[in-house]
C-alpha cells in the first residue's frame, strides 16, 4: 500500500492523470516538488533515505518533477542568447528568436531523454562496484541528484554568469555521491569510484545534448556555434541501450554514434580505471590517482586519439600580418583535459578600429572534439535574414561556415580541413574584408599537415 507521503513526492501517472485540471492536485504537485527540491539541496542525506523508501514510477518523476526543473535551463538559455545576447568587440550578438525557440524546445526534450539514458548507464555500472541494479532507483539518483544543476541553469539568463552554473553542477556531483550508497547499494568505500565513473559517462551525454541543440540553434561567438547547422537526423542513435525501456546487458558498453565518429563508453575500462584511482587514493599517491582519473574520462570520451600537432607547428603558419593589419598578439599551447591532449594557437591582428582574431586547433586528434564537428561539417546551409547571412558548404574537401552581419559590423569564417585542423577567423569588419585578410594564411600548407605517428 502506498503511503500518503510517498504519493505526494512521486505520484503515480494514473493518479496524476485523473487529477489533472483540478487546483488541489496542481497545488499538491507543486508543493511536493518544492519540498523535494528544498530537501535534496538542504538535507540531502535525509532526503535520499526518504527517496529510497518511495515506490513510485519513472513516469511519475517525469510528470511531477523533471518536466518543471528541466525547463529552467532551457528557458533561461533562450532568454540569455536570443533576448539578452552575448557581447564581443563592443557588439551584442543574439540568436534569432525563431531559432532560439526551436533550440529551447529541442534542448529541453533532449535533456529529459538524457536523464533516462544516464539512469540506464548508472544501472549498468552499479553491479561492477558491488551495488544493485535497479532502474527505478538509478532514475531517482539521476533525476534528484541533478537538481542543483537544473536550478543553476537560471544563470544562463546572463551568459556572462554562465560559470556560476558550473558551481551548481559541482554540487550536483556531491548530491549524486551521497545518494549512491543509499539507492544503488554501492559500498561507501567504492562510492567515489562509482560517482567518478558515472560523471565520466555523463560527459558524453552532455556532449550529445549540446550537439543536438546546436544543430538547430547557433550560439553567438566562436566555436560554440559550430553545430548550428544540420538536422536532428544527424544525431544517429544511442547504441547499447536498446529500446529506451530496456537496460543493456550487464557489462555491455554504451555507445553514442553521430555522423563521422563513434564515441563508446566502455564500462569495463571505466571500472578498471576507477579501481586504479581508488587504489592510488588509498596509497596517498595523488599523481597516480590523477592519471587514473584521466584514463577513466578518456574511456568515456572514446579514447585519447592520436598525438596532436605540435603547438610550434601551427604557430609557424600564423602570418606576421593580414594584409596591412599587423599581428599584435600570439599564443600557442598544448593542453590536456579529460584524458586527451589537444593543441591550439591564436593570434590577434589590429589596426585602428579594425580587429581580427585567428585561431587554429587540431580537432582530428581527439575523438570527443570530432563529435562536436560532425554536425555542421557534413551539412549544407544557406540562411539569410534582413540582418545577417549564414552559409555552410564544402569546397575541395574543406568544410566552410560563414556567418556575417549585412551592415559589415562583424563576420566569422570557419574552415575544417580534411586532416582535421580547424581554422577560425572573426572580426569587426565585412565578410569580404575578412576573406581577403585570411588569404595571408597558407591554406594548402595547413591542410597538408600530418600528425606524428
Amino acid at each position: 500500500m502506498t503511503r500518503p507521503n510517498d504519493t505526494a513526492l512521486d505520484p503515480d501517472p494514473s493518479v496524476s492523470a485523473s487529477a489533472a485540471g483540478t487546483a488541489p492536485a496542481s497545488h499538491a504537485t507543486a508543493k511536493a516538488m518544492l519540498e523535494r527540491v528544498m530537501g535534496i539541496l538542504l538535507k540531502p542525506r535525509e532526503t535520499w533515505h526518504a527517496a529510497d523508501r518511495e515506490s513510485g514510477s519513472i513516469g511519475g518523476i517525469y510528470l511531477s518533477y523533471l518536466v518543471f526543473l528541466a525547463a529552467i535551463p532551457a528557458v533561461a538559455g533562450f532568454i540569455g542568447y536570443s533576448l539578452v545576447g552575448v557581447g564581443a568587440f563592443g557588439i551584442s550578438v543574439r540568436v534569432p528568436i525563431v531559432q532560439g525557440l526551436v533550440g529551447m524546445v529541442v534542448g529541453y526534450a533532449m535533456s529529459l531523454a538524457m536523464v533516462f539514458v544516464m539512469a540506464v548507464v548508472a544501472n549498468a555500472l552499479a553491479p561492477r562496484f558491488g551495488g544493485q541494479a535497479q532502474l527505478f532507483k538509478a532514475f531517482q539518483l539521476i533525476a534528484y541528484g541533478c537538481t542543483a544543476g537544473w536550478l543553476g541553469g537560471v544563470f544562463s539568463v546572463l551568459p556572462s554568469l554562465g560559470m556560476l552554473g558550473v558551481i551548481t553542477a559541482l554540487y550536483s556531483v556531491y548530491l549524486v555521491y551521497l545518494g549512491v550508497p543509499v539507492l544503488m547499494r554501492v559500498p561507501q568505500a567504492r562510492a567515489v569510484g562509482y560517482t567518478a565513473a558515472l560523471i565520466a559517462c555523463g560527459v558524453v551525454a552532455a556532449l550529445v545534448v549540446g550537439l543536438v541543440t546546436s544543430l538547430v540553434t547557433p550560439r553567438p561567438g566562436g566555436l560554440s556555434g559550430l553545430g548550428s547547422t544540420g538536422g536532428l537526423g544527424g544525431l544517429g542513435s544511442v547504441v547499447g541501450t536498446g529500446a529506451l525501456g530496456r537496460a543493456p546487458a550487464q557489462g555491455a558498453p554504451v555507445s553514442v554514434k553521430v555522423p563521422g565518429t563513434d564515441i563508446s563508453i566502455d564500462t569495463a575500462k571505466v571500472e578498471a580505471a576507477s579501481r586504479r584511482m581508488e587504489e592510488a587514493q588509498a596509497r596517498g599517491d595523488t599523481e597516480a590517482a590523477g592519471q587514473a582519473m584521466g584514463d577513466m574520462m578518456s574511456a568515456a570520451l572514446g579514447g585519447k586519439g592520436g598525438a596532436p600537432l605540435a603547438p610550434e607547428t601551427l604557430r609557424a603558419l600564423l602570418p606576421e600580418a593580414l594584409g596591412t593589419i599587423p599581428r599584435t598578439a600570439v599564443e600557442a599551447r598544448s593542453e590536456a583535459a579529460l584524458g586527451v591532449q589537444f593543441t591550439k594557437v591564436s593570434a590577434q591582428y589590429s589596426e585602428g578600429e579594425r580587429l581580427i582574431e585567428v585561431r587554429m586547433q587540431d580537432i582530428g586528434a581527439v575523438p570527443a572534439l570530432a563529435l562536436g564537428m560532425a554536425g555542421w561539417s557534413s551539412s549544407t546551409v544557406d540562411r539569410e535574414t534582413p540582418e545577417e547571412v549564414e552559409r555552410v558548404f564544402r569546397r575541395d574537401g574543406v568544410a566552410i561556415k560563414e556567418n556575417y552581419r549585412k551592415d559589415g559590423t562583424s563576420a566569422s569564417l570557419v574552415m575544417l580541413m580534411p586532416n582535421g585542423v580547424l581554422l577560425e577567423g572573426s572580426g569587426n569588419l565585412p565578410m569580404a574584408d575578412l576573406q581577403a585578410a585570411l588569404q595571408a594564411v597558407p591554406m594548402a600548407q595547413l591542410a597538408g599537415l600530418k600528425r606524428p605517428s
